[in-house]
C-alpha cells in the first residue's frame, strides 16, 4: 500500500478482550473505554467489534463521542465520563448516561430533568478517592447524595472512582488506600439508597495488579488496544502506523537537513523523506533519539520534524523510493516509540491526526 495508513487489527482487539476477560470473575461486567476515537483508532469500528463480543458498557469522555456511536447504531449503554452542562439535550436524546462529578453539573442537570419532567434517568456517581482530578471527595459525596437519594429524577446505575498509580507497584500502599477509601465512601452512600448501584474502580493495570478492586465492573481502555505499561506480555497492539519513502535525497558532507539547520551531515548521506509530520501527530520531540523501521532495519530520524514530513538516515540501507516505512507495529510498538522521547503510548496513539487513513484489518 503506497501511502500512509494506520491499520487497526480487530483480531488483536478481540484477543486483548479475551485476555482481560479471563482475569475476571464470571459475573463481573466489562466497560470498554473508547474515548478519543478509540485511542486514536476508529471508535465506531472498535465499538461494533466489542458489541459483537457482548461488551457490557462503553465509556467516552464527552457526549459528542457518545452521539457518534449512537448514530452508528451502537445500542450498548454508554457512560459519559465528563459531560458538560451544554450537552443535556443530546444526552437525553441519545440515551447517554452522564457521570455526576461536580455540584455545578449535578445541580444544573437536576434542574433540567425537573423542567422536562424526566424521571429515573440513568446516571453514574463519581467519587474522588485520591486521583484528585474530577469527582466528589468524601465530605462532598455526602452532600451530593443528599440531593439525589430522594429525587425521582435520577436512577443511580453505579458509584465509581479512578485509580492513580496501579501500574507502579511501588505505589501499592497508596493504591490500597484508594481502594479502602472507595469502599468506605461507597458503603456509606449505598446505606442511604433503596437500590444498590454497581461499583467500579479498576482500570487496565488495576485488573492485572489489584484483583481486590474488581467490584461489580471493570474499565479497560489502553489494555484493549494492546498496552499495559510493560506489565503484561499477553496483550497485542492493535495499531500499526505505516508510511513510505516519498523521496531519497543525496546530501553531501556539510549539508544541513530541514528547518533551522538542526542536522548537519558529517559525511555523504542518503536521506529519506517520509510524508508524516507534526500535523499528523509525530511531534517535534521525535527529532531526537527516535527511529523508524525501513526494510527491517532501524533508521534514525534526523533534523527537525516538519508539519507534513520528517527525514531519516538511510545510509547502509538497501532502499528505493516507494518502499514501506513502519513507524510502529506489533514488534516495534507505540510504547517503544514513545519511550524514545520520554512520553507514553497514550499520547502517541491519541495524537494521530484524522488525515491519516484508517484501514480496518
Amino acid at each position: 500500500m503506497k501511502k500512509t495508513v494506520l491499520e487497526i487489527d480487530l483480531k488483536a482487539l478481540e484477543h486483548n478482550f479475551n485476555v482481560i476477560s479471563s482475569k475476571l470473575r464470571p459475573k463481573t461486567k466489562f466497560m470498554a473505554v473508547v474515548k478519543a476515537n478509540g485511542y486514536g483508532s476508529n471508535d465506531i469500528e472498535i465499538a461494533k467489534k466489542l458489541e459483537s463480543l457482548s461488551i457490557d458498557y462503553f465509556a467516552v469522555a464527552f457526549s459528542s463521542e457518545g452521539v457518534s456511536l449512537r448514530k452508528a447504531g451502537i445500542e450498548t449503554p454508554i457512560l459519559v465520563l465528563l459531560p458538560q452542562v451544554e450537552s443535556f439535550t443530546e444526552i437525553i436524546k441519545y440515551k447517554l448516561e452522564p457521570s455526576l462529578y461536580s455540584f455545578y453539573f449535578l445541580d444544573n442537570f437536576l434542574n433540567f430533568l425537573v423542567s422536562k419532567k424526566i424521571e429515573k434517568y440513568p446516571c453514574h456517581f463519581k467519587i474522588n478517592s485520591g486521583l484528585n482530578r474530577v469527582g466528589f471527595n468524601e465530605e462532598e459525596s455526602q452532600k451530593a447524595m443528599a440531593k439525589i437519594q430522594n429525587c425521582e429524577c435520577i436512577e443511580l446505575m453505579s458509584l465509581y472512582s479512578h485509580l492513580a498509580a496501579t501500574d507502579d507497584l511501588q505505589e501499592s500502599k497508596f493504591t490500597l488506600s484508594q481502594i479502602n477509601l472507595f469502599k468506605k465512601i461507597s458503603s456509606n452512600l449505598i446505606s442511604k439508597l433503596s437500590d444498590k448501584p454497581m461499583l467500579h474502580m479498576s482500570n487496565t493495570s488495576g485488573i492485572f495488579n489489584f484483583p481486590e478492586c474488581e467490584f461489580d465492573m471493570v474499565r479497560s481502555g489502553i489494555g484493549l488496544y494492546g498496552y499495559n505499561n510493560h506489565l503484561n506480555n499477553e496483550l497485542v497492539p492493535v495499531h500499526t502506523l505505516k508510511s513510505i519513502i516519498s523521496q531519497i535525497v543525496e546530501a553531501q558532507k556539510g549539508d544541513s537537513i530541514g528547518y533551522n539547520r538542526a542536522f548537519i551531515c558529517e559525511e555523504k548521506m542518503k536521506i529519506g523523506i517520509i510524508p508524516l509530520g507534526h500535523a499528523d501527530g509525530i511531534s517535534r520531540g521525535f527529532s531526537k533519539n527516535a527511529y523508524v523501521i525501513v526494510n527491517g532495519k532501524k533508521c534514525r530520524i534526523i533534523g527537525n520534524i516538519c508539519m507534513d514530513v520528517f527525514m531519516v538516515n538511510l545510509n547502509d540501507i538497501d532502499v528505493v523510493e516507494g518502499d514501506q516505512v513502519v513507524i510502529f507495529d506489533k514488534q516495534n510498538n507505540a510504547e517503544s516509540f514513545a519511550l524514545s522521547v520520554g512520553t507514553i503510548s497514550y499520547e502517541i496513539l491519541t495524537n494521530l491526526s484524522e488525515r491519516i487513513e484508517r484501514v480496518i484489518v
